[in-house]
């Protein structure tokens, strides 16, 4: 019985200690940005401060990894596929390793003084908001647990919930620590602002896809004006300018155009949804009927 209790812990296994192709496939993912970054550092391919582009790299994934499990349930109901619930634990669970592996390499950078690594968490805003989000996801990791979701009861979803909270906190610290290029934190803002967008929807309507696209004009909207309010208030580029710059598709495609793709393209998964449903047989269900208010 010890032994089987221990199968089902291993993360390509599934609680019934079966071998699970989606689990395995999705460790093999969120294993992969680490081997990267080794695999840079042992060929020199993170000169000239490979260091400090470890720790960037390392922070990065972190929060696209935090935002990657908020898609979860989204996509969970769009691709009517109840098991990729079996992988958000794991997704939480991989943006906190990659956010402790961030301060790790941090406090290595300073030469291991926790005094003077301290002092920079408390002086400089961005770092001490950086490290609330830490907490937050450590206070997250160490509750995942099957045994503290029976422990903690309700009180489990509501501290659960609090991942929007730290999801913002780890935005604004990307876009703090960016400085001058915020190309990625805009549109990781974007895909947020969708995500929360979604998330109000299901609670009142079905997310039909008219829904969906609309949702995703505005998030591209809001997108585009934050972007243009960052760099007209930390650059002082004129506002006007940067929101023309997001028409022109001469040397990059701007976040906001990213983000009205994603979002159309959850519109017509829905949409494909909705046309199946419809082909059923009468009298045959479509397939699981999922609840809309997913997490």
């Amino acid at each position: 019985m010890a032994e089987r209790s221990f199968s089902q812990k291993l993360p390509w296994l599934d609680r019934a200690g079966r071998f699970s192709p989606l689990k395995a496939t999705c460790l093999a993912l969120v294993a992969l940005p680490a081997l990267w970054v080794i695999w840079l550092w042992a060929t020199t391919g993170l000169q000239p401060r490979p260091l400090e582009e470890a720790i960037h790299q390392t922070g990065s994934w972190a929060i696209r990894l935090l935002l990657a499990s908020l898609c979860i349930s989204p996509l969970r109901r769009l691709l009517n596929w109840p098991r990729l619930m079996l992988v958000r634990r794991m997704v939480g669970v991989a943006a906190l390793a990659y956010a402790l592996a961030h301060l790790a390499l941090y406090v290595v950078d300073q030469q291991f003084d926790l005094v003077k690594v301290a002092s920079e968490i408390v002086l400089r805003f961005y770092l001490t908001i950086g490290f609330v989000a830490l907490l937050g996801l450590a206070a997250l990791g160490v509750t995942s647990t099957d045994a503290m979701v029976r422990r903690m009861g309700r009180r489990w979803q509501t501290l659960h919930r609090s991942v929007y909270v730290l999801a913002v906190l780890g935005l604004v610290h990307f876009f703090i620590q960016s400085k001058v290029d915020v190309t990625e934190p805009v549109l990781l803002t974007g895909f947020f602002l969708f995500l929360m967008g979604y998330r109000l929807m299901v609670r009142r309507w079905q997310p039909a896809p008219w829904r969906l696209a609309s949702l995703a004009v505005a998030s591209a909207l809001l997108c585009a004006g934050i972007e243009a309010l960052w760099y007209g208030l930390y650059r002082g580029a004129p506002m006007g300018a940067v929101l023309g710059a997001n028409l022109e598709f001469a040397y990059s495609i701007r976040p906001a155009w990213w983000v009205l793709a994603a979002g159309l393209a959850a519109a017509a998964l829905a949409a494909a949804g909705s046309w199946q449903a419809s082909r059923a047989a009468p009298g045959r269900p479509a397939g699981p009927r999922l609840s809309a208010r997913g997490s």
